[in-house]
Formats: structure tokens, sequence, C-alpha cells
């Protein structure tokens, strides 16, 4: 019989007692027992990925942390939850070693043997934005600069590139409460013209301070540009560049500040992926394993008419980058939803920042990790390059996520660049 006050074991239905974080019957966790299924190790923030390789020392450093972390879990663990956490000691320990053989025979660094495919369309590159054009293009199609290296000319003249936007966000099958937040929204610049903001953050931390962790990313974000922009608009990338960064350290510092605040939020964060488009160009900042994914259907890189623009900032993709998993593997890993990089888990952070020129019929998707997890990148690029209405794609993905179980919060941004 359940007594007033005390919940059900959602595995088993065995009664729970007020306070209990494991079912003592099968050792699952309670629903209200804080901890996240997706894993934020601090003090990992500082691993870099180059064009061709990574250091091994501090890969070894990330999986440490995530040893660390199940060690913990180990020690406050019963029954289920125990086991979970003594097979993730094990999986990581086998990774350690690797590593540590590696580095006795003196390596250093090891070589990455699957990258991101280039954002270059084709072969010839634009000597201005860098995109890449077909053989024998006299003009760039995203900016309009002579291709010829010799001919020193203005840009020629291109249509005035406008944005179709939809965003959605959906709790899933399983989350009782969606932590994500999702953002679209127009800006004013100080010369008057109009850009877009796109912003996605999958907060993390347990109970509800996820959600609140997003939250204030998102609100940071959008108040500290608004106030730039009216000051001041940059010219140069690398201007924009500094000036997304600075932003989400700023909302690293506010999330991290309040974490510390009170034990209900203690341990809270959140990835953060933001697009700033303005004009022919899309700023892009990033921190941890939300994404951004340029498509086209005339095709935007090797890989044919879909490329991912960001990295994630997790175990499992620099495992995938070393050889030692493939991605079908990195998909169902246990160790999949560890991120090294998040904001608000330490006083500073990494943020990793691009810029992509855009051309007419260009598709910007960003997603959280609920999306992506379920569905594969080749049908995320399909199902937009086949929908025209920007809010059937998001329904449609989401849809499809949670037919395939949904098993986190959802969320969807497109944004389509047309004349």
């Amino acid at each position: 019989m359940t007594t007033p006050g005390s919940q059900t074991c959602t595995a088993c239905g065995a009664s729970l007692a007020t306070g209990m974080r494991f079912c003592p019957r099968c050792g699952a966790p309670t629903p209200d027992d804080g901890i996240s299924d997706e894993v934020m190790l601090p003090g990992s923030r500082h691993l870099r990925v180059s064009a061709d390789s990574l250091s091994l020392r501090e890969l070894l450093a990330v999986v440490e942390s995530g040893v660390f972390y199940w060690r913990q879990r180990l020690d406050q663990s019963e029954g289920v939850a125990r086991e979970q956490a003594a097979a993730a000691i094990t999986e990581l320990s086998h990774i350690l070693d690797s590593l540590a053989q590696q580095l006795v025979a003196g390596r250093e660094t090891v070589r990455i043997t699957s990258r991101l495919p280039s954002t270059r369309v084709a072969p010839l590159a634009c000597p201005i934005c860098g995109r890449g054009n077909r053989s024998g293009a006299r003009y760039c199609v995203a900016c309009g600069s002579s291709m010829r290296p010799d001919v020193k000319s203005k840009p020629h003249p291109s249509p005035h590139l406008s944005l179709s936007v939809a965003a959605r966000t959906h709790v899933g099958m399983v989350r009782k409460v969606n932590e994500d937040t999702c953002y679209s929204g127009e800006f004013a610049t100080s010369d008057g013209k109009i850009g877009t903001l796109l912003l996605v953050a999958d907060g993390m931390g347990g109970h509800e301070s996820g959600e609140v962790a997003s939250r204030m990313a998102a609100d940071t974000v959008k108040v500290a540009l608004r106030d730039a922009l009216s000051a001041g608009v940059p010219v140069a990338d690398e201007a924009w560049h500094d000036l997304l960064r600075r932003v989400a350290l700023m909302a690293n510092g506010r999330i991290y500040e309040r974490s510390r605040a009170a034990s209900s939020t203690r341990g809270m964060g959140t990835t953060l992926t933001m697009a700033l488009v303005a004009g022919r160009r899309a700023h892009i900042a990033h921190v941890g394993d939300s994404r951004a994914y340029l498509i086209n259907p005339g095709g935007v890189g090797d890989s044919g008419t879909w490329v991912q623009l960001t990295t994630d900032h997790s175990l499992v993709a620099r495992l995938v980058d070393i050889g030692q998993l493939t991605p079908a593997q990195a998909r169902v890993h246990p160790q999949r939803n560890m991120i090294y990089r998040s904001l608000g888990t330490d006083p500073t952070v990494d943020v990793d920042t691009l810029s992509q020129s855009l051309a007419l019929g260009d598709v910007l998707l960003l997603c959280s990790d609920g999306l992506d997890n379920h569905v594969e990148d080749a049908e995320l690029a399909q199902i937009v390059i086949n929908e025209t209405s920007e809010v059937r794609i998001c329904d449609r993905l989401i849809a499809l996520a949670n037919q395939r179980g949904g098993k986190d919060n959802i969320s969807v941004i497109i944004a389509r660049a047309h004349v």
C-alpha cells in the first residue's frame, strides 16, 4: 500500500518513501533523484580538435573525468544503478588502457580518421568568402564576387536573401520536463538593417535546473546581443566571433554563479548552439553537443547535400575521430551523452566559432541531441529537401524522433534562404 507523500517506482511498481533516490527493490533511480541522463564533465573543456590530430593527453583527461564521475555514482548507488556505473567504469577503463599504451610508445597525438566534410561545394573556392563553386563559374554563388583571382573588383551585385524560419520544441516521450530552450527572432542593427538570431540550448543537471540553465543562456544572449548591436555592427568575421564568444561567456558566468547559489541548481549547465545571420553570412557559436547543419539540394559539401557545421563536444565524437568507434556505434554507445564542454560547469569555457556564407536555397538546421540521437543525418537532410514548408519540416522531424523512442527533449529550428 502506498502511504501519503510516497511515490511509486516507474520500473517495478514498488512503493518508495519520500526522499529515496533509488528503488530498494530493483535499484532504478527515482523520478526525483536529480540524476540526468546527460553527463557534464567539469574541468575537461580544453580538449581541442585540429584539422588532422588530437592530443592523447587531453583525450586521456576527458576519459579520466568520466571514470571519476562514474566512481562517484558507484559509491552513491544500489542495485541496477550500481551495476550500470560499474559497467561504465569497465568500458572507460579499456579506453584508458588503449590511450596509455600509445603514450608509453611515445605518441603524443593521434591522427583523426573521420572528419566532418568540407563546407565547400566544389573545387573552385571564392577568393572573397571561401564558398565552393563549380568549375567554370564566373561569379561566386554566395557573394557574387568575380572568381578570377587577377580581377580586383567589387563583388558582383547579388539579390538580397531573406530567411523563412520555423522553430519547435517538444518534451519527447520519456521526460516529464522540457529542459530545452529554442528561440528564433529578428534584431535591428545600428545601421538600420535586420538580422536573425537562431538558438538552441539543451539544459542538464537534474530536477528542473536544466530548464533554468538553458533559459538563462537564451535570455542572456538575447539581451547582450541586442545591446551590443545597437551600438555598432561588426564588419569582419573575426569581430562577429569575438562578439558571440563574449556573450556566450557572459551566459556561462551567470549560469555558473547561479548554480553555486543554491542546492537545487547545483551542477546545472547547458549546451548552446546559436547562429546569427546578417546579410549573406551566418555567424555561429557553439558549446556542447547540440548541432548546426547546412543543407542544400544542390550540394554543400563532400558528403553531398548536407554538412554538420559544428563539432560535438562529447567523448564518443572524439572516439569516432580516432577510429575507436564507428558513427553507427557512437549512436548507441553507453557513454554517448558524456559532454566535456558546456555552459555553467566551470568559471570559463572555450567557445567554438565559425562563419558560413549563405546561398539561395541554403537551409540552416539547429537541433538538440534529442533529434540527432534518433534521426540520422542523411534522413534529416532528405526531409528538409523534400518539404517546402519549414513548419512541416520541424513537425516531421519531431514526430520521427518520438516514433523512435523520444528519449530526450527535442528542439528543431529551420531557416531557409530565399530571395
